[in-house]
């Protein structure tokens, strides 16, 4: 468990080496030493697919959770370059993941790369999503509504508090856990840094979930993410969104022009809060003051819930997704889980400027480090610089100390890097360059 670099070159002395260096040091650079990658787990089935790749129910089968039942999200880099958007859209989703933790948002594990690919480890939510679970029922009583809009007030609330708009609200992308409980995924949409009285101008989303100021592009904020609860809240009560038509131009008219119409069967607080939920103008609509979700939590609809209970899981789910086991895909379409799970040969190239825009998107979960820093010791130890077989072996704290101006804002010095058994070469460096190699990074 020693914490010495091998080198047959000083770095201090090898310019060429120090932005090799510089990158491994970097937080944004965590990679483990099980040499994370798509060998390190086992296909089991398909759950769904997409224009830029697939997501996959995988079996990790080295290292730490060994055993453990994930979702696989496989990206593929040429189809994602060929667009500005979608590869800022792809980078935000992964920094999202990372920074963002709460109850009812999906977690991130793992995030590696090939040369053709992108892979996002996730938690496995074997409940499915909540639009299946709609499609059975048909429509929800309203306790049932009441208990999932609950919770995706709270997500939805911590990522406003971030500075982050969802914009993609709809039932495909809520997916519930095997215990029941929700929890938002696909974050790829999502504008980080809108805080108070800022806006943004993106045409995304879904049309039947998309607010009004988003169609007309006169500006956006996080009031946009209350339009499409509220029209999620219509389609859970009723059977569908609000407001649709034969073709989207139909739809956006009418989302625009059209008078909501509500059944007469709805409660008048129901009634109440999706009519203040879908008012046209942003600035009446409820949700859209300083107080963000606190206002939603506050209206009659939820009158009966407990917040703090809701947040702490300790209320009951209405349905819990009836599993066999962790492998369990039941919950999942069909017409996925009876394909047969296969990650397509990594044979596609991209030019090196479109490979720097995926620079640092190697991450490994604090919960999953934690795990691995059993049997290591680690109190500081100052030791001499040594040699080994004519090269010399230089500390971290020492590189680190001489390139200190080079570290990014917020990096911490006290950083260990533990290698395999066997001895680090120059030959092992060169292969972390190219990520066939790695080590772990612990704060």
């Amino acid at each position: 468990n020693t914490i010495w670099f091998d080198l047959s070159l000083n770095p201090l002395n090898s310019p060429s080496l120090i932005p090799l260096f510089l990158t491994l040091l970097s937080p944004s650079h965590v990679v483990d030493s099980e040499r994370i990658g798509p060998d390190s787990f086992e296909l089991l089935s398909v759950l769904g697919k997409g224009g830029y790749g697939k997501v996959f129910q995988v079996r990790k089968v080295q290292g730490a959770q060994t055993g453990k039942i994930f979702a696989m999200k496989v990206l593929k880099k040429a189809k994602i370059v060929c667009n500005a958007k979608d590869t800022a859209h792809t980078r935000a989703e992964r920094e999202i993941l990372e920074t963002v933790r709460h109850p009812f948002i999906v977690d991130l594990l793992y995030a590696f790369q090939t040369g053709g690919k992108l892979y996002l480890i996730l938690e496995c939510l074997s409940g499915g999503e909540l639009f299946m679970q709609l499609e059975k029922e048909g429509i929800f009583m309203e306790d049932t509504a009441c208990f999932y809009l609950g919770e995706i007030v709270l997500a939805l609330g911590h990522l406003h508090s971030n500075g982050i708009i969802y914009r993609d609200l709809k039932p495909e992308n809520i997916m519930l856990n095997h215990q029941g409980h929700i929890k938002l995924t696909d974050f790829g949409l999502c504008k980080e840094s809108i805080h108070d009285g800022a806006v943004t101008h993106t045409f995304c989303g879904t049309i039947e979930y998309m607010a009004p100021e988003i169609l007309t592009r006169t500006g956006h904020n996080r009031a946009v993410d209350w339009w499409s609860l509220g029209a999620l809240m219509y389609d859970m009560m009723t059977g569908s969104p609000p407001f649709t038509a034969e073709n989207r131009k139909k739809t956006i008219d009418k989302i625009l022009k059209c008078k909501l119409n509500l059944p007469p069967y709805l409660t008048l607080d129901a009634r109440d809060m999706i009519k203040k939920l879908l008012k046209k103008s942003p600035l009446q609509r409820l949700g859209s003051s300083a107080a963000d979700c606190k206002d939603i939590q506050k209206h009659p609809f939820f009158r009966h819930i407990n917040w703090d209970d809701l947040l702490s899981k300790r209320c009951e789910p209405p349905y819990k997704p009836c599993l066999q086991s962790d492998e369990d895909v039941s919950q999942f379409d069909t017409r996925f889980t009876k394909q047969t799970p296969v990650d397509s040969p990594d044979d596609s190239t991209i030019s090196h400027q479109h490979e720097h825009a995926f620079a640092g998107f190697t991450y490994v979960a604090p919960s999953v480090l934690e795990s691995l820093k059993e049997g290591f010791s680690f109190e500081p130890r100052t030791r001499p610089v040594r040699r080994h077989n004519s090269s010399p072996r230089t500390p971290i704290s020492e590189f680190v100390s001489q390139s200190e101006n080079q570290t990014e804002p917020g990096f911490h010095l006290g950083f260990f890097f533990f290698y395999p058994p066997e001895l680090p070469t120059t030959t092992m460096l060169d292969n972390m360059e190219s990520g066939t190699q790695s080590c772990v990074v612990l704060d």
